[in-house]
């Protein structure tokens, strides 16, 4: 076990401490979506209790407190992510909207007919759907890097797949449905060297990996709060100044602009070209405490216990296997660089009945295609059972989701 007092992490979730189905809970689904602290849930009912108002539009305090509140979390962002300033930094209402920001205003001006944009076998629907729907107006071509067996892209096929005709690289950091962490160093070099650009998909990196934007050059990224301990509703895009100045704004309306008249629109300055209209203010706000959170903790000590959990769930499904004589549960994506997400099936089960035998003892697990179809069929399975461990779990809980397996082996589903 790390030195970390998992028990005091524990303490500070309220969700946490409660039955379901007449037993204790046990959150694994936190690739879904994290538990919130105390802090975030305590920040968001302080602003609508003493601080609401609209922000960046009026004189009085409270639309300057809130201003000031927002702004701080914007510079907290810039910090976490190591950006160069705090302008790069935008906020959406999450991963989906970055991307598809990215697509509809860098594609629309820059992609022309023969461009190629890749993107690989590990990617979430949000980062294949808006590139296609992108590459059919503009005539581009949309490629797909292999995935080799164990859940690692076919970095070989990569290189590849790359040629002067290259504008953009896609592709996720860390899968939300194996845990592989892709080599986005080698991914951006590559890329780079063919003066195309490269977004990273960081909704699962951005809990699990130490993140810095400069050291490693990344063009675009993507971020989720609600999977950083923080708020649903919010997301960020990072982009370097140089491509967010050349591109045009995603949504017109106030904050977006510096000037209208019915002749002619002057933009505002970035990250306001971005943000149009009345913003999820009380949202971001607390999104700066779920930050707060994790760098207080540290990102290299969670690294090391959600490493523990990994190791030791895998560990346990490994004996039963010895234990039974046979495969009796599939691991899927088996990369030695991952993060803490494990895929499995257990055999003769199919994976929304094994879901629901887990939650009847209070274990909340994801089950499904994990909104990577694609994925699904290249290894010929409808889906999966995703476990996907936090900082607050423990060695005990994943103890109790490998009993409860053990358990319905050989067993009837539902």
């Amino acid at each position: 076990m790390s030195d970390l007092n998992i028990q005091h992490i524990r303490s500070l979730f309220p969700i946490l401490h409660q039955e379901v189905n007449k037993h204790p809970l046990v959150y694994l689904d936190n690739a879904a979506t994290t538990q919130k602290p105390l802090s975030v849930i305590e920040a968001l009912q302080t602003y609508y209790q003493l601080d609401n108002a609209n922000i960046h539009r009026g004189a009085h305090t409270l639309a300057d407190r809130a201003t000031g509140m927002f702004e701080d979390t914007r510079k907290a962002v810039k910090q976490f992510i190591h950006a160069a300033e705090a302008e790069e930094c935008i906020f959406t209402k999450g991963v989906t909207e970055s991307i598809n920001l990215v697509a509809q205003t860098w594609g629309r001006k820059f992609l022309n007919a023969g461009d190629e944009i890749i993107i690989s076998y590990l990617e979430h629907h949000s980062n294949i759907v808006p590139w296609q729907m992108i590459c059919e107006e503009k005539g581009a071509v949309l490629k797909v890097i292999p995935v080799l067996p164990n859940g690692t892209l076919d970095m070989d096929a990569y290189h590849q797949l790359l040629s002067d005709r290259t504008k953009l690289v896609a592709c996720t950091w860390a899968s939300n449905a194996l845990g592989t962490i892709n080599p986005v160093k080698e991914i951006i070099e590559a890329a780079h060297a063919y003066h195309a650009f490269v977004l990273l998909d960081g909704a699962q990196a951005g809990s699990h990996l130490e993140i810095d934007v400069q050291a490693l050059d990344i063009d675009f990224l993507t971020l989720s709060s609600h999977k950083l301990y923080g708020p649903t509703g919010v997301g960020v895009l990072y982009g370097k100044r140089a491509l967010l100045e050349m591109m045009p704004p995603y949504q017109g309306g106030g904050e977006m602009i510096k000037e209208v008249s019915f002749e002619h629109t002057t933009y505002n300055e970035i990250p306001f070209k971005f943000e149009a209209g009345t913003p999820n203010i009380g949202d971001v706000i607390a999104f700066k405490q779920a930050i707060t959170f994790v760098n207080n903790i540290g990102k290299s000590n969670i690294i090391k216990h959600e490493n523990l959990l990994l190791q030791h769930f895998t560990s346990g499904i490994h004996k039963l296997n010895q234990t039974f004589g046979s495969e009796q549960i599939a691991l899927y994506g088996t990369a030695a660089d991952k993060v803490a997400v494990q895929s499995f099936i257990v055999k003769g089960k199919h994976p929304f009945d094994t879901g629901m035998m887990l939650d009847a003892r209070g274990i909340a697990v994801r089950t499904g295609h994990h909104c990577t179809q694609p994925l699904m069929r290249f290894f010929d399975i409808e889906g999966t059972v995703r476990a996907s461990f936090a900082i607050y779990n423990t060695l005990e809980e994943v103890d109790i989701l490998v009993e409860a397996i053990r358990n319905m082996i050989h067993k009837p589903a539902f």
